[in-house]
C-alpha cells in the first residue's frame, strides 16, 4: 500500500509551543478519570478530549509493588511471626495494589496534542506531541526509513500496536502503542491511518 504521510513542511516553532500550551490548558479542566467529565473547579468547561485510553503499568511498577509487599510482609513475620503475618498481609496487599494502580497512565488526544500522563503528575508542555507534528499513523512495527520507535506501553489483549511518526525539535521520531481503536486515534489526530 502506499504510504501516506501528511505532505507538510515543518510548522513554525511558535505554532507548536502554542499547540502544546493549548493541550496542556485542555487538559488541565478535565479529571484523570476522563469518563467523569471536567474537573469540578475548572472555571471554564473545557473541549471534549477526542481520544483517551488507560495504559497499564510498566513492569518497573510491579516490582515495585512486589518489593514493598514482600518487605512489608517480611518485616511483620520477623517481627511477630505467622499472626502478624496474617493480620498484615491484606495491608500489605492493598499497598501493593495502590503503588500499582498510581502507576496506570492515560494517553490523551485533544483538539492540539498527543501526551501520556500518571496519575498525580503534572504535565509538561515539552512532552506534549502537537497533532500538526504528526506525520503517520500507521498499524504494525515501524517502516525501515523511519527512526527506531520508543515504546509507550505494552501489549494488551484486545489492542492493536500502532506506530506513530512525528516531528520533534531535532529531526523526525516516532513512538509505539497499543490502541483499542486505531481507527479513532487516527481520526483524533487528524492523520489518515496506513495499514
Amino acid at each position: 500500500m502506499a504510504q501516506r504521510e501528511r505532505d507538510r513542511s515543518r510548522p513554525p516553532q511558535a505554532a507548536l509551543d502554542r499547540a502544546r500550551r493549548l493541550h496542556v490548558e485542555q487538559l488541565r479542566g478535565h479529571r484523570f478519570v476522563a469518563g467523569w467529565g471536567p474537573k469540578r473547579s475548572a472555571t471554564v468547561v473545557p473541549a471534549p478530549l477526542r481520544y483517551w485510553q488507560y495504559r497499564a503499568p510498566g513492569p518497573w511498577a510491579a516490582v515495585l509493588a512486589v518489593i514493598v509487599t514482600g518487605v512489608w510482609v517480611g518485616l511483620f513475620a520477623w517481627r511477630g511471626g505467622w499472626y502478624a503475618v496474617q493480620d498484615e498481609l491484606p495491608v500489605a496487599l492493598a499497598a501493593g495494589l495502590l503503588i500499582y494502580a498510581v502507576n496506570t497512565g492515560r494517553l490523551t488526544v485533544s483538539d492540539t496534542g498527543i501526551s501520556f500522563s500518571a496519575v498525580g503528575t503534572g504535565l509538561e508542555p515539552a512532552a506534549v506531541v502537537p497533532s500538526v507534528a504528526v506525520r503517520s499513523v500507521r498499524t504494525g512495527p515501524a517502516r525501515a526509513d523511519w527512526p527506531a520507535p520508543v515504546k509507550r506501553g505494552g501489549w494488551w489483549p484486545g489492542r492493536t500496536r500502532v506506530t506513530v511518526r512525528h516531528l520533534t525539535d531535532d529531526g523526525d521520531a516516532a513512538f509505539t502503542v497499543w490502541l483499542r481503536g486505531p481507527g479513532a486515534f487516527a481520526d483524533a489526530v487528524g492523520v489518515p491511518l496506513d495499514r
